[in-house]
């Protein structure tokens, strides 16, 4: 196994799910984390479990809509451990319904957190890594789309394909070995995403799917530790993970 020693890894959305799964594994292994998310009671709590277990955690209040929060957490991500060689963008949203619901606020949000927030995190975190000379992007993002719309997702998967788009845009922009990006698409994983669903009906549907095929958030986070831990001139461009019975 390949070390992380050394590593500095800011992770947006890490509150739960994903983010936390992801943020423990990599402070497991010996990298040094700043958890972001907007709920500070939760990601200082997890920093503290970190901390209690022999890792290195930091944490900074991030609202990814806010181009000045990613800011903030690069610089502070910096100030804390000296540089940042990885920005975890997971911060994401899903509350999907038919296009005829015509909920258009929840477009917008989609858009905001899903593609503006990756977008905010990219404008931030590539100034510090070309002034490093190194650095890596990874972006969770999502198999929904990939062959097909399923109903209700169209928006959603819009913004993740978009997500995708800009981290190929970015990786054919990359090849001086400066900056390395990484797309992970998980398929069901049994996380807190589902609350994001205004429509019950929906949401209980998700739910039921994610309990009867969701893979753990573990599954992911060894996905984005895979991708980190390769040395500087392998670069893993896009994984997708998924239940081993899922379409």
């Amino acid at each position: 196994m390949l070390s992380l020693q050394g590593k500095t890894v800011a992770i947006t959305g890490a509150s739960g799910g994903i983010g936390e799964a992801t943020a423990r594994l990599l402070a497991e292994r010996g990298a040094s984390v700043v958890l972001a998310a907007r709920r500070s009671e939760r990601i200082d709590a997890i920093a503290q479990d970190i901390r209690e277990q022999g890792g290195r955690a930091a944490t900074c209040v991030v609202d990814v809509t806010k181009a000045e929060d990613l800011r903030h957490l690069v610089s502070t991500t910096i100030d804390q451990y000296g540089r940042i060689d990885v920005l975890v963008n997971n911060a994401g949203i899903a509350p999907i319904s038919p296009l005829t619901d015509l909920d258009t606020e929840s477009w917008s949000a989609m858009i905001d957190v899903n593609l503006r927030g990756t977008l905010n995190g990219i404008a931030a975190a590539l100034p510090a890594f070309r002034e490093q000379g190194s650095g890596h992007l990874v972006s969770i993002i999502s198999v929904a789309g990939l062959s097909g719309v399923s109903p209700s997702m169209a928006v959603y998967a819009a913004t993740k394909n978009a997500v995708r788009t800009v981290h190929e845009g970015l990786r054919s922009e990359s090849t001086d070995g400066v900056v390395r990006t990484t797309a992970i698409s998980p398929g069901y994983v049994r996380t807190d995403l589902a609350d994001s669903m205004a429509d019950s009906r929906i949401r209980e549907q998700t739910r039921t799917s994610m309990d009867a095929m969701g893979i753990p958030p573990t599954a992911v986070a060894r996905a984005v530790a895979f991708a980190i831990e390769q040395p500087g001139d392998v670069e893993i461009g896009e994984i997708n993970v998924r239940p081993t019975v899922q379409a």
